[in-house]
This record gives structure tokens, C-alpha cells and sequence, in this order.
């Protein structure tokens, strides 16, 4: 008698490295930099609206696509931070969702079909690849070349072709902390009209920006009737557990969208979707001092990862850190090997560079380090991380 199996589909990616290097640090007691969620509190104002939510029984579903305050909210803020947006309906364009990660699944689930294929730049974050195979369709990877992970525009428009369906844009950037410039969104943009694809961009690190700025591909020329912004309450208001996430889509696209979501998840968190409004009202200085206080805690991790002996590639924005790890690595010791020892002693998590990609080589001498963290947790990392120093 045969066993039961798993789908085909589900056989060609792993569950979660960054999760999974997270759970080995806990279980060593390491000091973990490679899971993206703060150990610091939320902003007090969305603990008491959260409350306040739940106190007054906003218990029961909300509108599958989003409360309509939140919708509207979401609205009124995006257009107040990226003005050359223009009006965004919340009544058809905005859909309120599980997380960014859900909303991106949604979008492809709802957009692509079998065969379509999709421009994934590598190193990129691990749900991409995954999230395409489970929506049927192939992903063409385009690398970022170092050391400013640049594009070869070659290599991008040789990427798309007849069956190109769309490209996945996450600026600022994970694993890198790259920002993409207007002339590389531009040239993005270009090969999108010229083959009518749509653009999935991950805009959720757009408030933490450290050098240049944030352009959402959907304010470019041609761009907005053919990209799907996908943005989370998660990094820029320190709740990832809140699972708060959205699109931000031309009404045609979102039809496709909201009927995936409605049998996916049906809808996010009531209480937490009106708690969220609050944070869409928060004042300019809030993201000022959002910006100040994650260049601080990059400013204090990436002199301690030189001194170390890592090779460091400065993130202009989000908060991670890609590193080279040639000149610490023991002979025919890999990205997987080092990290594990890592954890061992100094005892401290990252994550090896080579989940980032397609082809795993291209990732054997890189991890990723990731700096959402108090300064406790950062200076305690450093001084672990000094010892790889004293050894070298």
C-alpha cells in the first residue's frame, strides 16, 4: 500500500529558513538577528486602540476587503505620504488582507495563471519563489549584482518575453536594504508596458528609508493601471503579529484579488483593523523618528560586524544587512555550516545567504542579519560577535 503524499506543488520548496534559524536560536539561547520583528513594545496608542476595540465588541467579521474606516483611512494616509499617487478609491481599489504575505499570495493566486511567468530579482525574500509555484506559474530570476546590487539591464529585459506576466518589485529591499532608483523604476516600468505585465511591488519597508527615497513604481508614468502595491501595518508600527496587511490596485486587478482573498482567509482581524486606523493618523514625526531610530541601531550593528571580520554591504533602507563571510569561514565551510556555528558560539543568529536564491552558489559566502532589535539585544550581539574577532 502506498502513503499518502504532498502535492507536487508543495514538494519543490522547504517551510521557512529565516523561521527556522529563529527557532534554532531560541532553543540555543542565542541572541537572534535573523527573524524581522521587533523585541520592542508597539507605539502605546495602538495598544489602547486595540483595547478600546475589543471593549466595544468589534468581535464579529469585518467587510471581507476591509472595514470601510480602515479602507478609507488607508486611502487618505497613502495619499498624504506619496502625494504624486493621486486619489486612491477605497471603495475599489484598496483590499485589506491577512499580512503582506497574504497579500501577495492573493494577488498572484487571483492574477496569474499556469504557464504565466514572473521576473523575481535575486537575492530576494523567501515566500517569491513559493508563492508563484503555488499560483502555477515559472519564475524568471534577474540577478542584483554587488556590491550596490545593481541591475544589468540586459539581463532584465532578456528576462521578460511572450509569456512574461509580471515582475516582482520590493524596494526597499530584503534581504539587501537596497533602494531602487528612478532610473531603474523607469526602466522596470518600461519593459512593463512594452509587455504588458503588471507589477507586484512589496512596499512594506516604505517608511524606513535611511538614503534616497521611496518611489512607488505606481506613481510612474503608465504604472498605475498596471501595479498592485502591497503595504502591512507589520514593520512600519512594530506589530507583525497583528497580521494587518493591504493592496493598493487599479479596480480591474483588485476584482482578482478580492475573490482569492474572500476563500482564503475570508478577512483579516476586526478589532485589529480599527485599531490600524489609528495608526494611519499618526503625525509626520512619528516616521521621522521611525527612520532615526533604525539608523541608530544600524549605525551600532554594522561597525560591530566589520570589526568582526565580515564584509558589510550598508542597507539604504529596511532594516537588514547583507553580508560576505569569505574571510571567516573555515575551508569548505558554507553559508549553512557558518550560521549553524554561529548560533553554537558566539551565539547569535542570521541566516544563510544562499535561501535568498535561486541558485543556491550564488549565496554561499553571504548571511543576512536583521536589526529590528533594542539596543540591548544589538550591544549584547555585538559583544558576542567581538569574539570571532579575538579568534581571527
Amino acid at each position: 500500500m502506498t502513503r499518502p503524499r504532498i502535492s507536487a506543488k508543495a514538494e519543490r520548496f522547504t517551510e521557512s529558513v529565516i523561521r527556522e534559524m529563529n527557532r534554532l536560536a531560541v532553543a540555543a539561547a542565542a541572541v537572534s538577528l535573523a527573524q524581522g520583528f521587533p523585541d520592542f513594545a508597539c507605539p502605546p496608542e495602538l495598544k489602547a486602540a486595540v483595547a478600546a476595540a475589543v471593549d466595544a465588541d468589534i468581535n464579529q467579521y469585518a467587510i471581507t476587503w476591509g472595514s470601510k474606516p480602515l479602507r478609507d483611512a488607508i486611502a487618505e494616509s497613502t495619499a498624504r505620504h506619496f502625494p504624486a499617487w493621486g486619489a486612491i478609491d477605497p471603495e475599489t481599489q484598496v483590499t485589506v488582507t491577512c499580512g503582506a504575505t497574504e497579500a501577495m499570495i492573493a494577488a498572484m493566486l487571483g492574477l496569474l495563471d499556469p504557464g504565466d511567468e514572473i521576473v523575481v530579482f535575486e537575492p530576494y525574500y523567501e515566500n517569491y519563489g513559493p508563492d508563484a509555484i503555488l499560483a502555477g506559474a515559472t519564475p524568471r530570476y534577474v540577478t542584483l549584482h554587488e556590491p550596490d546590487w545593481a541591475i544589468d539591464p540586459d539581463e532584465l529585459r532578456e528576462a521578460f518575453g511572450p509569456r512574461t506576466r509580471a515582475i516582482v518589485v520590493n524596494s526597499p529591499h530584503n534581504p539587501t536594504g537596497k533602494v531602487f532608483s528612478r532610473d531603474e523604476l523607469e526602466l522596470i516600468a518600461g519593459l512593463c508596458q512594452e509587455f504588458d505585465a503588471i507589477a507586484f511591488t512589496d512596499d512594506i519597508y516604505e517608511h524606513i528609508v535611511f538614503e534616497g527615497e521611496h518611489i512607488p513604481l505606481a506613481t510612474l508614468p503608465g504604472m498605475a493601471e498596471r501595479t498592485v502595491s502591497i503595504h502591512s501595518m507589520s514593520k512600519t508600527y512594530s506589530v507583525t503579529g497583528w497580521r494587518i496587511g493591504w493592496t493598493i490596485a487599479p479596480p480591474d486587478l483588485s476584482v482578482g484579488i478580492r475573490r482569492v482573498h474572500d476563500f482564503l482567509t475570508v478577512g483579516a482581524a476586526a478589532p485589529l483593523q480599527a485599531a490600524a486606523v489609528t495608526a494611519m493618523s499618526f503625525p509626520d514625526a512619528y516616521y521621522d523618528d521611525l527612520v532615526a531610530g533604525y539608523r541608530a541601531r544600524r549605525d551600532l550593528l554594522l561597525p560591530a560586524l566589520r570589526e568582526a571580520g565580515f564584509r558589510v554591504h550598508d542597507p539604504a533602507g529596511a532594516y537588514y544587512v547583507m553580508t560576505d563571510i569569505a574571510d571567516l569561514a573555515d575551508d569548505g565551510e558554507d553559508d549553512v555550516a557558518f550560521a549553524l556555528r554561529l548560533i553554537r558560539d558566539p551565539g547569535v543568529a542570521a541566516v544563510p545567504g544562499s535561501s535568498f536564491y535561486s541558485r543556491p552558489e550564488l549565496g554561499r559566502s553571504k548571511l543576512r542579519f536583521a536589526f529590528p532589535k533594542r539596543h540591548e539585544t544589538l550591544e549584547a550581539a555585538s559583544e558576542r560577535l567581538s569574539r570571532l574577532a579575538v579568534r581571527a
